[in-house]
């Protein structure tokens, strides 16, 4: 239940803090007192849309403060253990502030939450009911929900949901395959040709500039070979009896190691010259190798070209500007050409899915049309009950339940019919009145309360359009239900306003909204005020002492 509420700075509530109790809570209040800006606060902390325009003139900001004890709860449980948040043995504190920039953040037990996780806690908490939620009634989701809860269908009607999703998301998947193989289909041929002539290329990373590097050697071979063969040549002994240019620096190294004896330093240059001698006969031998390596071939310069000429107009075909990207657009074709058969294989084995996806759907859908349909009559002869209470003997309620196209919660439509004379009942929207409607209402979340753990439910001027010895018997259903769970009625009709375990005033001086809880003669004369006016007479006052009992 709603233990504490804490306003502070909201539009003309300077700062309220009011404790309430269990069982059936009356809040009157004169026209324009701000019932509902309290009513305002309310839905604020319970995570309805924010606007920066209810901030107060006191502040910058404003914070509403609602604290719940509830018993232990499944489903709050589940909440709170998924976003991490602590549960404090069913006490729970609900914080929201709200800045002039617009900025609202939301608190459950000191732990910053986001909006739709406050949006979830509370409707597990409070089910707050205004005066223009009778056009609910008309709204034919609204009149399936209701009956659900009735029929107790929660947890069919989730997994009819959660099924009904995976149908869906089967359905698309298959369509969007079947689709993808029927354009695999179109560019086969087209696909396979490209990927053939690029297969039989042999196409090789690296090997165009590996061919460019030959065909420079083989367009120059002539050129080369002489070069090479003269530095050989200059290296090597002559046919005059010139000695070669080893032999010169072996006999040099000779003389220098003789001489050494007499000048130590000459060993070094010794040395040195004896390691350019080894090494200039390894550039000479690579000079030799490379010069033999040389193919003075025409054909072979021939088939280079080709080659080079042949993967250039393949990349100009293809768009490519590397061998690379060839290589590429050539395993994304195979790979086109593999995913068509294995389109093929994920097509049967989405039909096989979406087959057992459709059959459980079938079962869940139907299990719902059974249950809806089973508990028509007697949710119907329950609101027809209440109605004949509440003084409308004549009134005839049924509950039509159709079949519609398939959706998320089955294949039925539901219809509420009504008739306040007993004739021919016709759809409710149709033919009931404002008080009517406040009735239906009324006896809809009675029997709600019944099936539904809600700990706290407001009522907001659900007595509009009803009067007389009606309201009293509306303010007798409505003290029936506080016996078993905490109900806020916001009233303006005494006979209702009577009936409370406690009863909250609020009234309004200046520019400043407050509420307060009254007893003994402060009720009394508010009952007489809501039964005469600001006149209050004496005959007045004894009414209301009576109807207080």
């Amino acid at each position: 239940m709603l233990s504490v509420l804490h306003v502070e700075n909201y539009v003309l509530i300077d700062s309220l803090d009011i404790h309430f109790p269990e069982g059936l809570i009356i809040i009157t209040g004169q026209t324009g007192a701000g019932k509902s800006i309290l009513l305002g606060a309310l839905s604020l902390v319970l995570g309805s849309r924010s606007d920066s325009s209810v901030i107060g003139d006191h502040g910058e900001n404003c914070v509403v403060e609602a604290e719940f004890d509830v018993e232990e709860d499944d489903t709050l449980r589940d909440v709170f253990n998924g976003n991490d948040l602590e549960w404090d043995g069913g006490h729970i504190i609900i914080r929201r502030t709200l800045s002039r920039s617009g900025r609202s953040r939301a608190f459950v037990n000191d732990s910053p939450v986001p909006l739709v996780v406050l949006q979830e806690l509370s409707s597990r908490l409070v089910d707050i009911h205004s005066q223009h939620d009778t056009r609910l009634l008309s709204d034919r989701r609204y009149q399936m929900g209701i009956l659900d809860y009735y029929a107790g269908n929660t947890e069919l009607l989730r997994d009819c949901r959660a099924s009904w999703d995976k149908l869906s998301s089967l359905r698309k998947s298959l369509s969007e395959a079947k689709d993808d193989l029927e354009k695999s289909k179109a560019e086969k041929d087209y696909t396979e040709s490209r990927f053939n002539e690029l297969d039989a290329a042999h196409l090789v990373e690296g090997e165009l500039e590996s061919l460019e590097e030959e065909e420079k050697k083989l367009s120059n071979a002539e050129d080369i070979k002489m070069g090479l063969g003269t530095i050989a040549e200059g290296f090597s002994p002559s046919e005059e009896g010139r000695p070669s240019i080893d032999s010169l620096i072996k006999e040099s190294v000779k003389t220098l190691n003789r001489l050494s004896r007499f000048i130590p330093s000459l060993e070094t240059l010794s040395s040195r010259l004896e390691s350019s001698r080894l090494e200039i006969d390894d550039i000479i031998d690579e000079i030799v190798r490379t010069d033999s390596e040389i193919e003075l071939s025409e054909a072979r310069l021939q088939m280079v070209s080709e080659r080079i000429s042949f993967l250039y107009s393949l990349m100009k075909k293809h768009s490519c500007s590397t061998v690379g990207e060839l290589i590429e657009l050539r395993d994304s074709l195979s790979d086109k050409l593999f995913d068509s058969a294995s389109l093929e294989e994920r097509i049967a084995s989405l039909e096989k899915s979406l087959s057992a996806a459709r059959k459980e759907y079938d079962s869940l859908a139907g299990a719902l049309d059974s249950s809806r349909r089973k508990a028509a009559g007697g949710f119907a002869e329950a609101v027809g009950d209440s109605l004949e209470f509440l003084e409308l003997e004549k009134a005839v309620f049924l509950v039509e339940v159709g079949d519609a196209p398939e959706g998320p919660s089955g294949r039925n439509s539901v219809t509420f019919m009504f008739s306040s004379t007993g004739k021919a009942p016709l759809e409710l929207s149709k033919c009931a009145s404002g008080g009517e409607m406040s009735r239906i209402m009324l006896s809809l979340k009675a029997m709600l309360a019944r099936y539904t753990d809600m700990p706290s439910l407001v009522f907001d001027e659900i007595d509009s359009g009803v009067s007389g010895s009606a309201a009293d018997k509306m303010g007798s259903m409505i003290c029936r239900m506080g016996e078993n769970m905490q109900v806020f009625a916001i009233t303006h009709l005494p006979q209702v306003a009577a009936k409370g375990n406690a009863h909250y005033l609020v009234s309004k001086s200046g520019d400043v909204s407050s509420i307060s809880r009254i007893d003994g003669e402060e009720r009394v004369m508010e009952i007489a005020r809501m039964l005469s006016g600001s006149s209050i007479s004496e005959a007045a006052i004894q009414n209301a002492k009576t109807l207080l009992g």
